[in-house]
């Protein structure tokens, strides 16, 4: 037994394996970007089960996503150690949920909703509240966050009150549309994802004895990204806990980037002080990334109040990291592109090349410049890979031709080629970008991974793997460049990410104004440039389009490239020095204006505004209206400190309209004599529409 130990801890550095030894009572595992966290929990599960500590089949391991709870389980089952149970929250909640429902409520469990935005369009139009695609996102978002925070609608609006929530629309229409959708779901007999949790403690909350079932059924538990546990989630585990404190969590306050949606790393701030006698070990050593990148993360990680510490490189020395500027957006995508087929053409896989954005609206761009030079890509984000339409279609297909026997020649690629070949899949990717090519991309990533199998595999045994990888939802690519989001990049890593979009208003989002929101967007940042494990690039652009508006860099670049801000010159690529202005200036108190938003007012947000409040109502209301007939955003119509400019500054004409920040060209072409005609009247006239 001893030599089985001596094993799992034998690959582990001192750090690491503390955490692996200390198996008793509760453990706080404060783990920085790349140190090997779960590496670290694995081998701590598997020694504590071949220790004899724990018992393996009184395990819950519980992570964010099913990607991850799969890799824990193939670690664990490397490691010797079968019994384990490794689920998501709503995983294993809804599995005690099933078990226990007939005998707490009766009957079979109601159906989970696979998608809730007909409902919550049909609970609007119950509510009698205008909506769109825009409007119901929003409203499932603040569904969801509710809930998380384990909330229900007669609770929405105190709650959205206390945590300032800035929502295009009234906080009581979004509860009276929390309530029609919790009405019709009823109707329809169906919960939806989030009442997975709510459910199941409140089973727990109610019936003592299905809570002593439950913790008898488990006594060890770990849980990963714990920065990420919403209150719902942490209320959960508090009943799975009981009076016990046998617990370890892992988490990393610099990585907490989904507040959103309700995650709370108060939770792992607090855990030490909630159980007494928590060991707690800190994980600093980085394997991920070189140097050079390990020193700009730290000087961004700086400026974050994370009691992790700052990270140790362990990699050696790599290609200093560069900030590259361009004359706009088009320029900066087409620059990444070049950069990307030269580093290709110089022997750079395309799959360990990523582009990583704030926001989704950056990636067409990017990906017509990539499909412009017939480099392959594939964009993450949005619908899941096991969920589409075409991969659904292909597996189908696969599976039917797996039973039949059908017999197609060549390889088991060439064969699975033949299969989809109905479908109009070719080996050669479409031209152009949109829906045809990512339909492509879904099944040419069905084809990598029987290119990759072992050779010998069957139809059969890709299936296998397919059913494998579906329930761990770990989707198989093609040799392709990843655009994506950074809080879909969460986790994952590339030999070489592009940052593109760090302009203000972009990176840091237009819309972070307040000191939290600000500190999530920095916290994105540290993430963004950690996924980099040998090279480094980070751009942004100086206008939207060639002779747009001028725009400044993020501030961000100043915490991790002080000093080495670059501009762009007549072609848009060569770096060079950037010529910052001076900071604009309070007309109130005359201080320096530091947030977006408190440029676009024109003060700081400690000085007492002048905006005529019917104004203000109305301006929002004239925003309303103009968002739905878009379909879009509220702010991306006029955010709510442009709101407050307007109404402060009272521009009487278009031109001193251009001279409030965050009115551009196109706003000003789009909304210029809407907005100056019910400025005039008010707020109190009928605005004439724009053509």
């Amino acid at each position: 037994m001893r030599g089985v130990t001596d094993a799992i801890l034998d690959p582990l550095d001192d750090e690491q394996r503390a955490v692996a030894q200390a198996v008793e009572g509760p453990v706080v595992v404060w783990a920085g970007a790349g140190t090997g966290k779960t590496t670290a929990i694995t081998h701590r599960i598997a020694y504590a089960a071949h220790a004899g500590a724990h018992d393996a089949r009184r395990s819950l391991a519980v992570t964010f996503t099913n990607r991850a709870a799969g890799e824990m389980r193939d670690r664990l089952a490397n490691l010797g150690v079968e019994g384990v149970q490794a689920r998501t929250f709503h995983a294993a909640a809804l599995r005690q949920l099933r078990y226990f429902w007939p005998r707490a409520i009766g009957g079979n469990i109601p159906e989970v909703a696979g998608r809730i935005a007909p409902l919550v369009g049909e609970a609007a139009a119950r509510a009698k509240v205008a909506s769109n695609a825009a409007v119901v996102r929003e409203l499932i978002g603040e569904i969801t966050w509710a809930k998380q925070s384990n909330a229900l609608a007669d609770g929405y609006v105190a709650l959205a009150s206390k945590h300032r929530r800035d929502t295009a629309l009234d906080a009581a229409d979004i509860a009276r549309v929390f309530t029609s959708y919790e009405d019709i779901k009823s109707e329809k007999g169906v919960i939806d994802f989030d009442d997975v949790l709510l459910l199941t403690v409140a089973i727990l909350d109610d019936r003592p004895d299905i809570a002593d079932e439950v913790r008898g059924t488990y006594r060890h538990f770990t849980v990963d990204e714990f920065q990420d546990v919403s209150a719902i989630q942490d209320r959960l585990l508090r009943l799975w806990l009981g009076e016990r404190d046998d617990v370890c969590v892992v988490g990393d306050t610099a990585q907490t980037i989904y507040t959103f949606a309700g995650a709370d790393d108060a939770f792992l701030r607090g855990f030490a002080a909630r159980f007494t006698g928590t060991t707690q070990v800190r994980l600093v050593r980085n394997y991920r990334s070189r140097t050079p990148i390990v020193e700009v993360a730290n000087s961004v990680l700086a400026q974050l109040d994370s009691p992790t510490g700052a990270l140790v490189p362990t990699r050696g020395e790599g290609p200093k990291p560069q900030v590259v500027s361009f004359a706009d957006e088009p320029a900066e995508a087409a620059g990444i592109a070049d950069q990307a087929r030269d580093l290709i053409a110089s022997g750079t896989s395309p799959g360990d090349i990523a582009v990583l954005v704030r926001i989704n609206a950056t990636l067409p761009a990017l990906e017509e410049a990539f499909a412009e030079r017939g480099l392959p890509v594939v964009v993450r984000g949005g619908e899941r890979f096991f969920d589409r339409g075409e991969v659904r279609e292909g597996i189908t297909r696969l599976r039917g031709a797996a039973r039949s026997g059908e017999s197609h020649d060549g390889t088991l690629a060439e064969q699975v080629a033949a299969v989809l070949a109905v479908m109009g899949f070719t080996p050669e990717p479409p031209r152009g970008t949109g829906p045809v090519r990512q339909r492509w991309e879904s099944l040419a990533s069905l084809h990598a991974l029987a290119a990759g199998m072992p050779e010998g595999t069957d139809l059969a045994g890709l299936i296998d793997e397919l059913d494998r990888r579906q329930s761990a939802q770990h989707a198989p690519t093609a040799d392709a460049v990843t655009l994506t989001t950074v809080h879909a990049a969460k986790g994952l890593q590339w030999q070489v990410v592009f940052v593109a979009g760090m302009n203000e208003g972009g990176f840091p989002h237009g819309q972070a104004d307040s000191p939290a929101d600000l500190a999530e967007e920095r916290r994105l940042f540290y993430v963004a440039l950690t996924r980099a494990r040998e090279r480094l690039v980070v751009t942004w652009a100086r206008a939207r389009q060639p002779g747009g508006r001028e725009r400044r860099a993020s501030r961000f670049l100043d915490d991790a490239f002080p000093g080495s801000v670059s501009s762009p010159t007549r072609s848009g690529g060569t770096p060079g020095r950037t010529r910052r202005r001076g900071p604009a200036a309070c007309r109130v108190c005359a201080k320096a204006l530091v947030t977006p938003a408190e440029r676009a007012r024109g003060r700081c947000r400690t000085c007492p505004g002048t905006a005529d409040e019917a104004l203000v109502e109305a301006l929002k209301a004239w925003r309303l209206v103009e968002s739905r007939e878009r379909g879009v955003p509220a702010y991306v119509v006029l955010t709510d400190a442009t709101v407050e400019a307007l109404a402060e500054q009272r521009p009487a004409d278009v031109e001193a309209l251009a001279a409030i920040s965050g009115i551009g060209p196109d706003k000003l072409s789009r909304y210029g004599s809407a907005l100056v005609t019910l400025i005039a009247k008010g707020g109190h006239a009928e605005v004439p529409r724009e053509s």
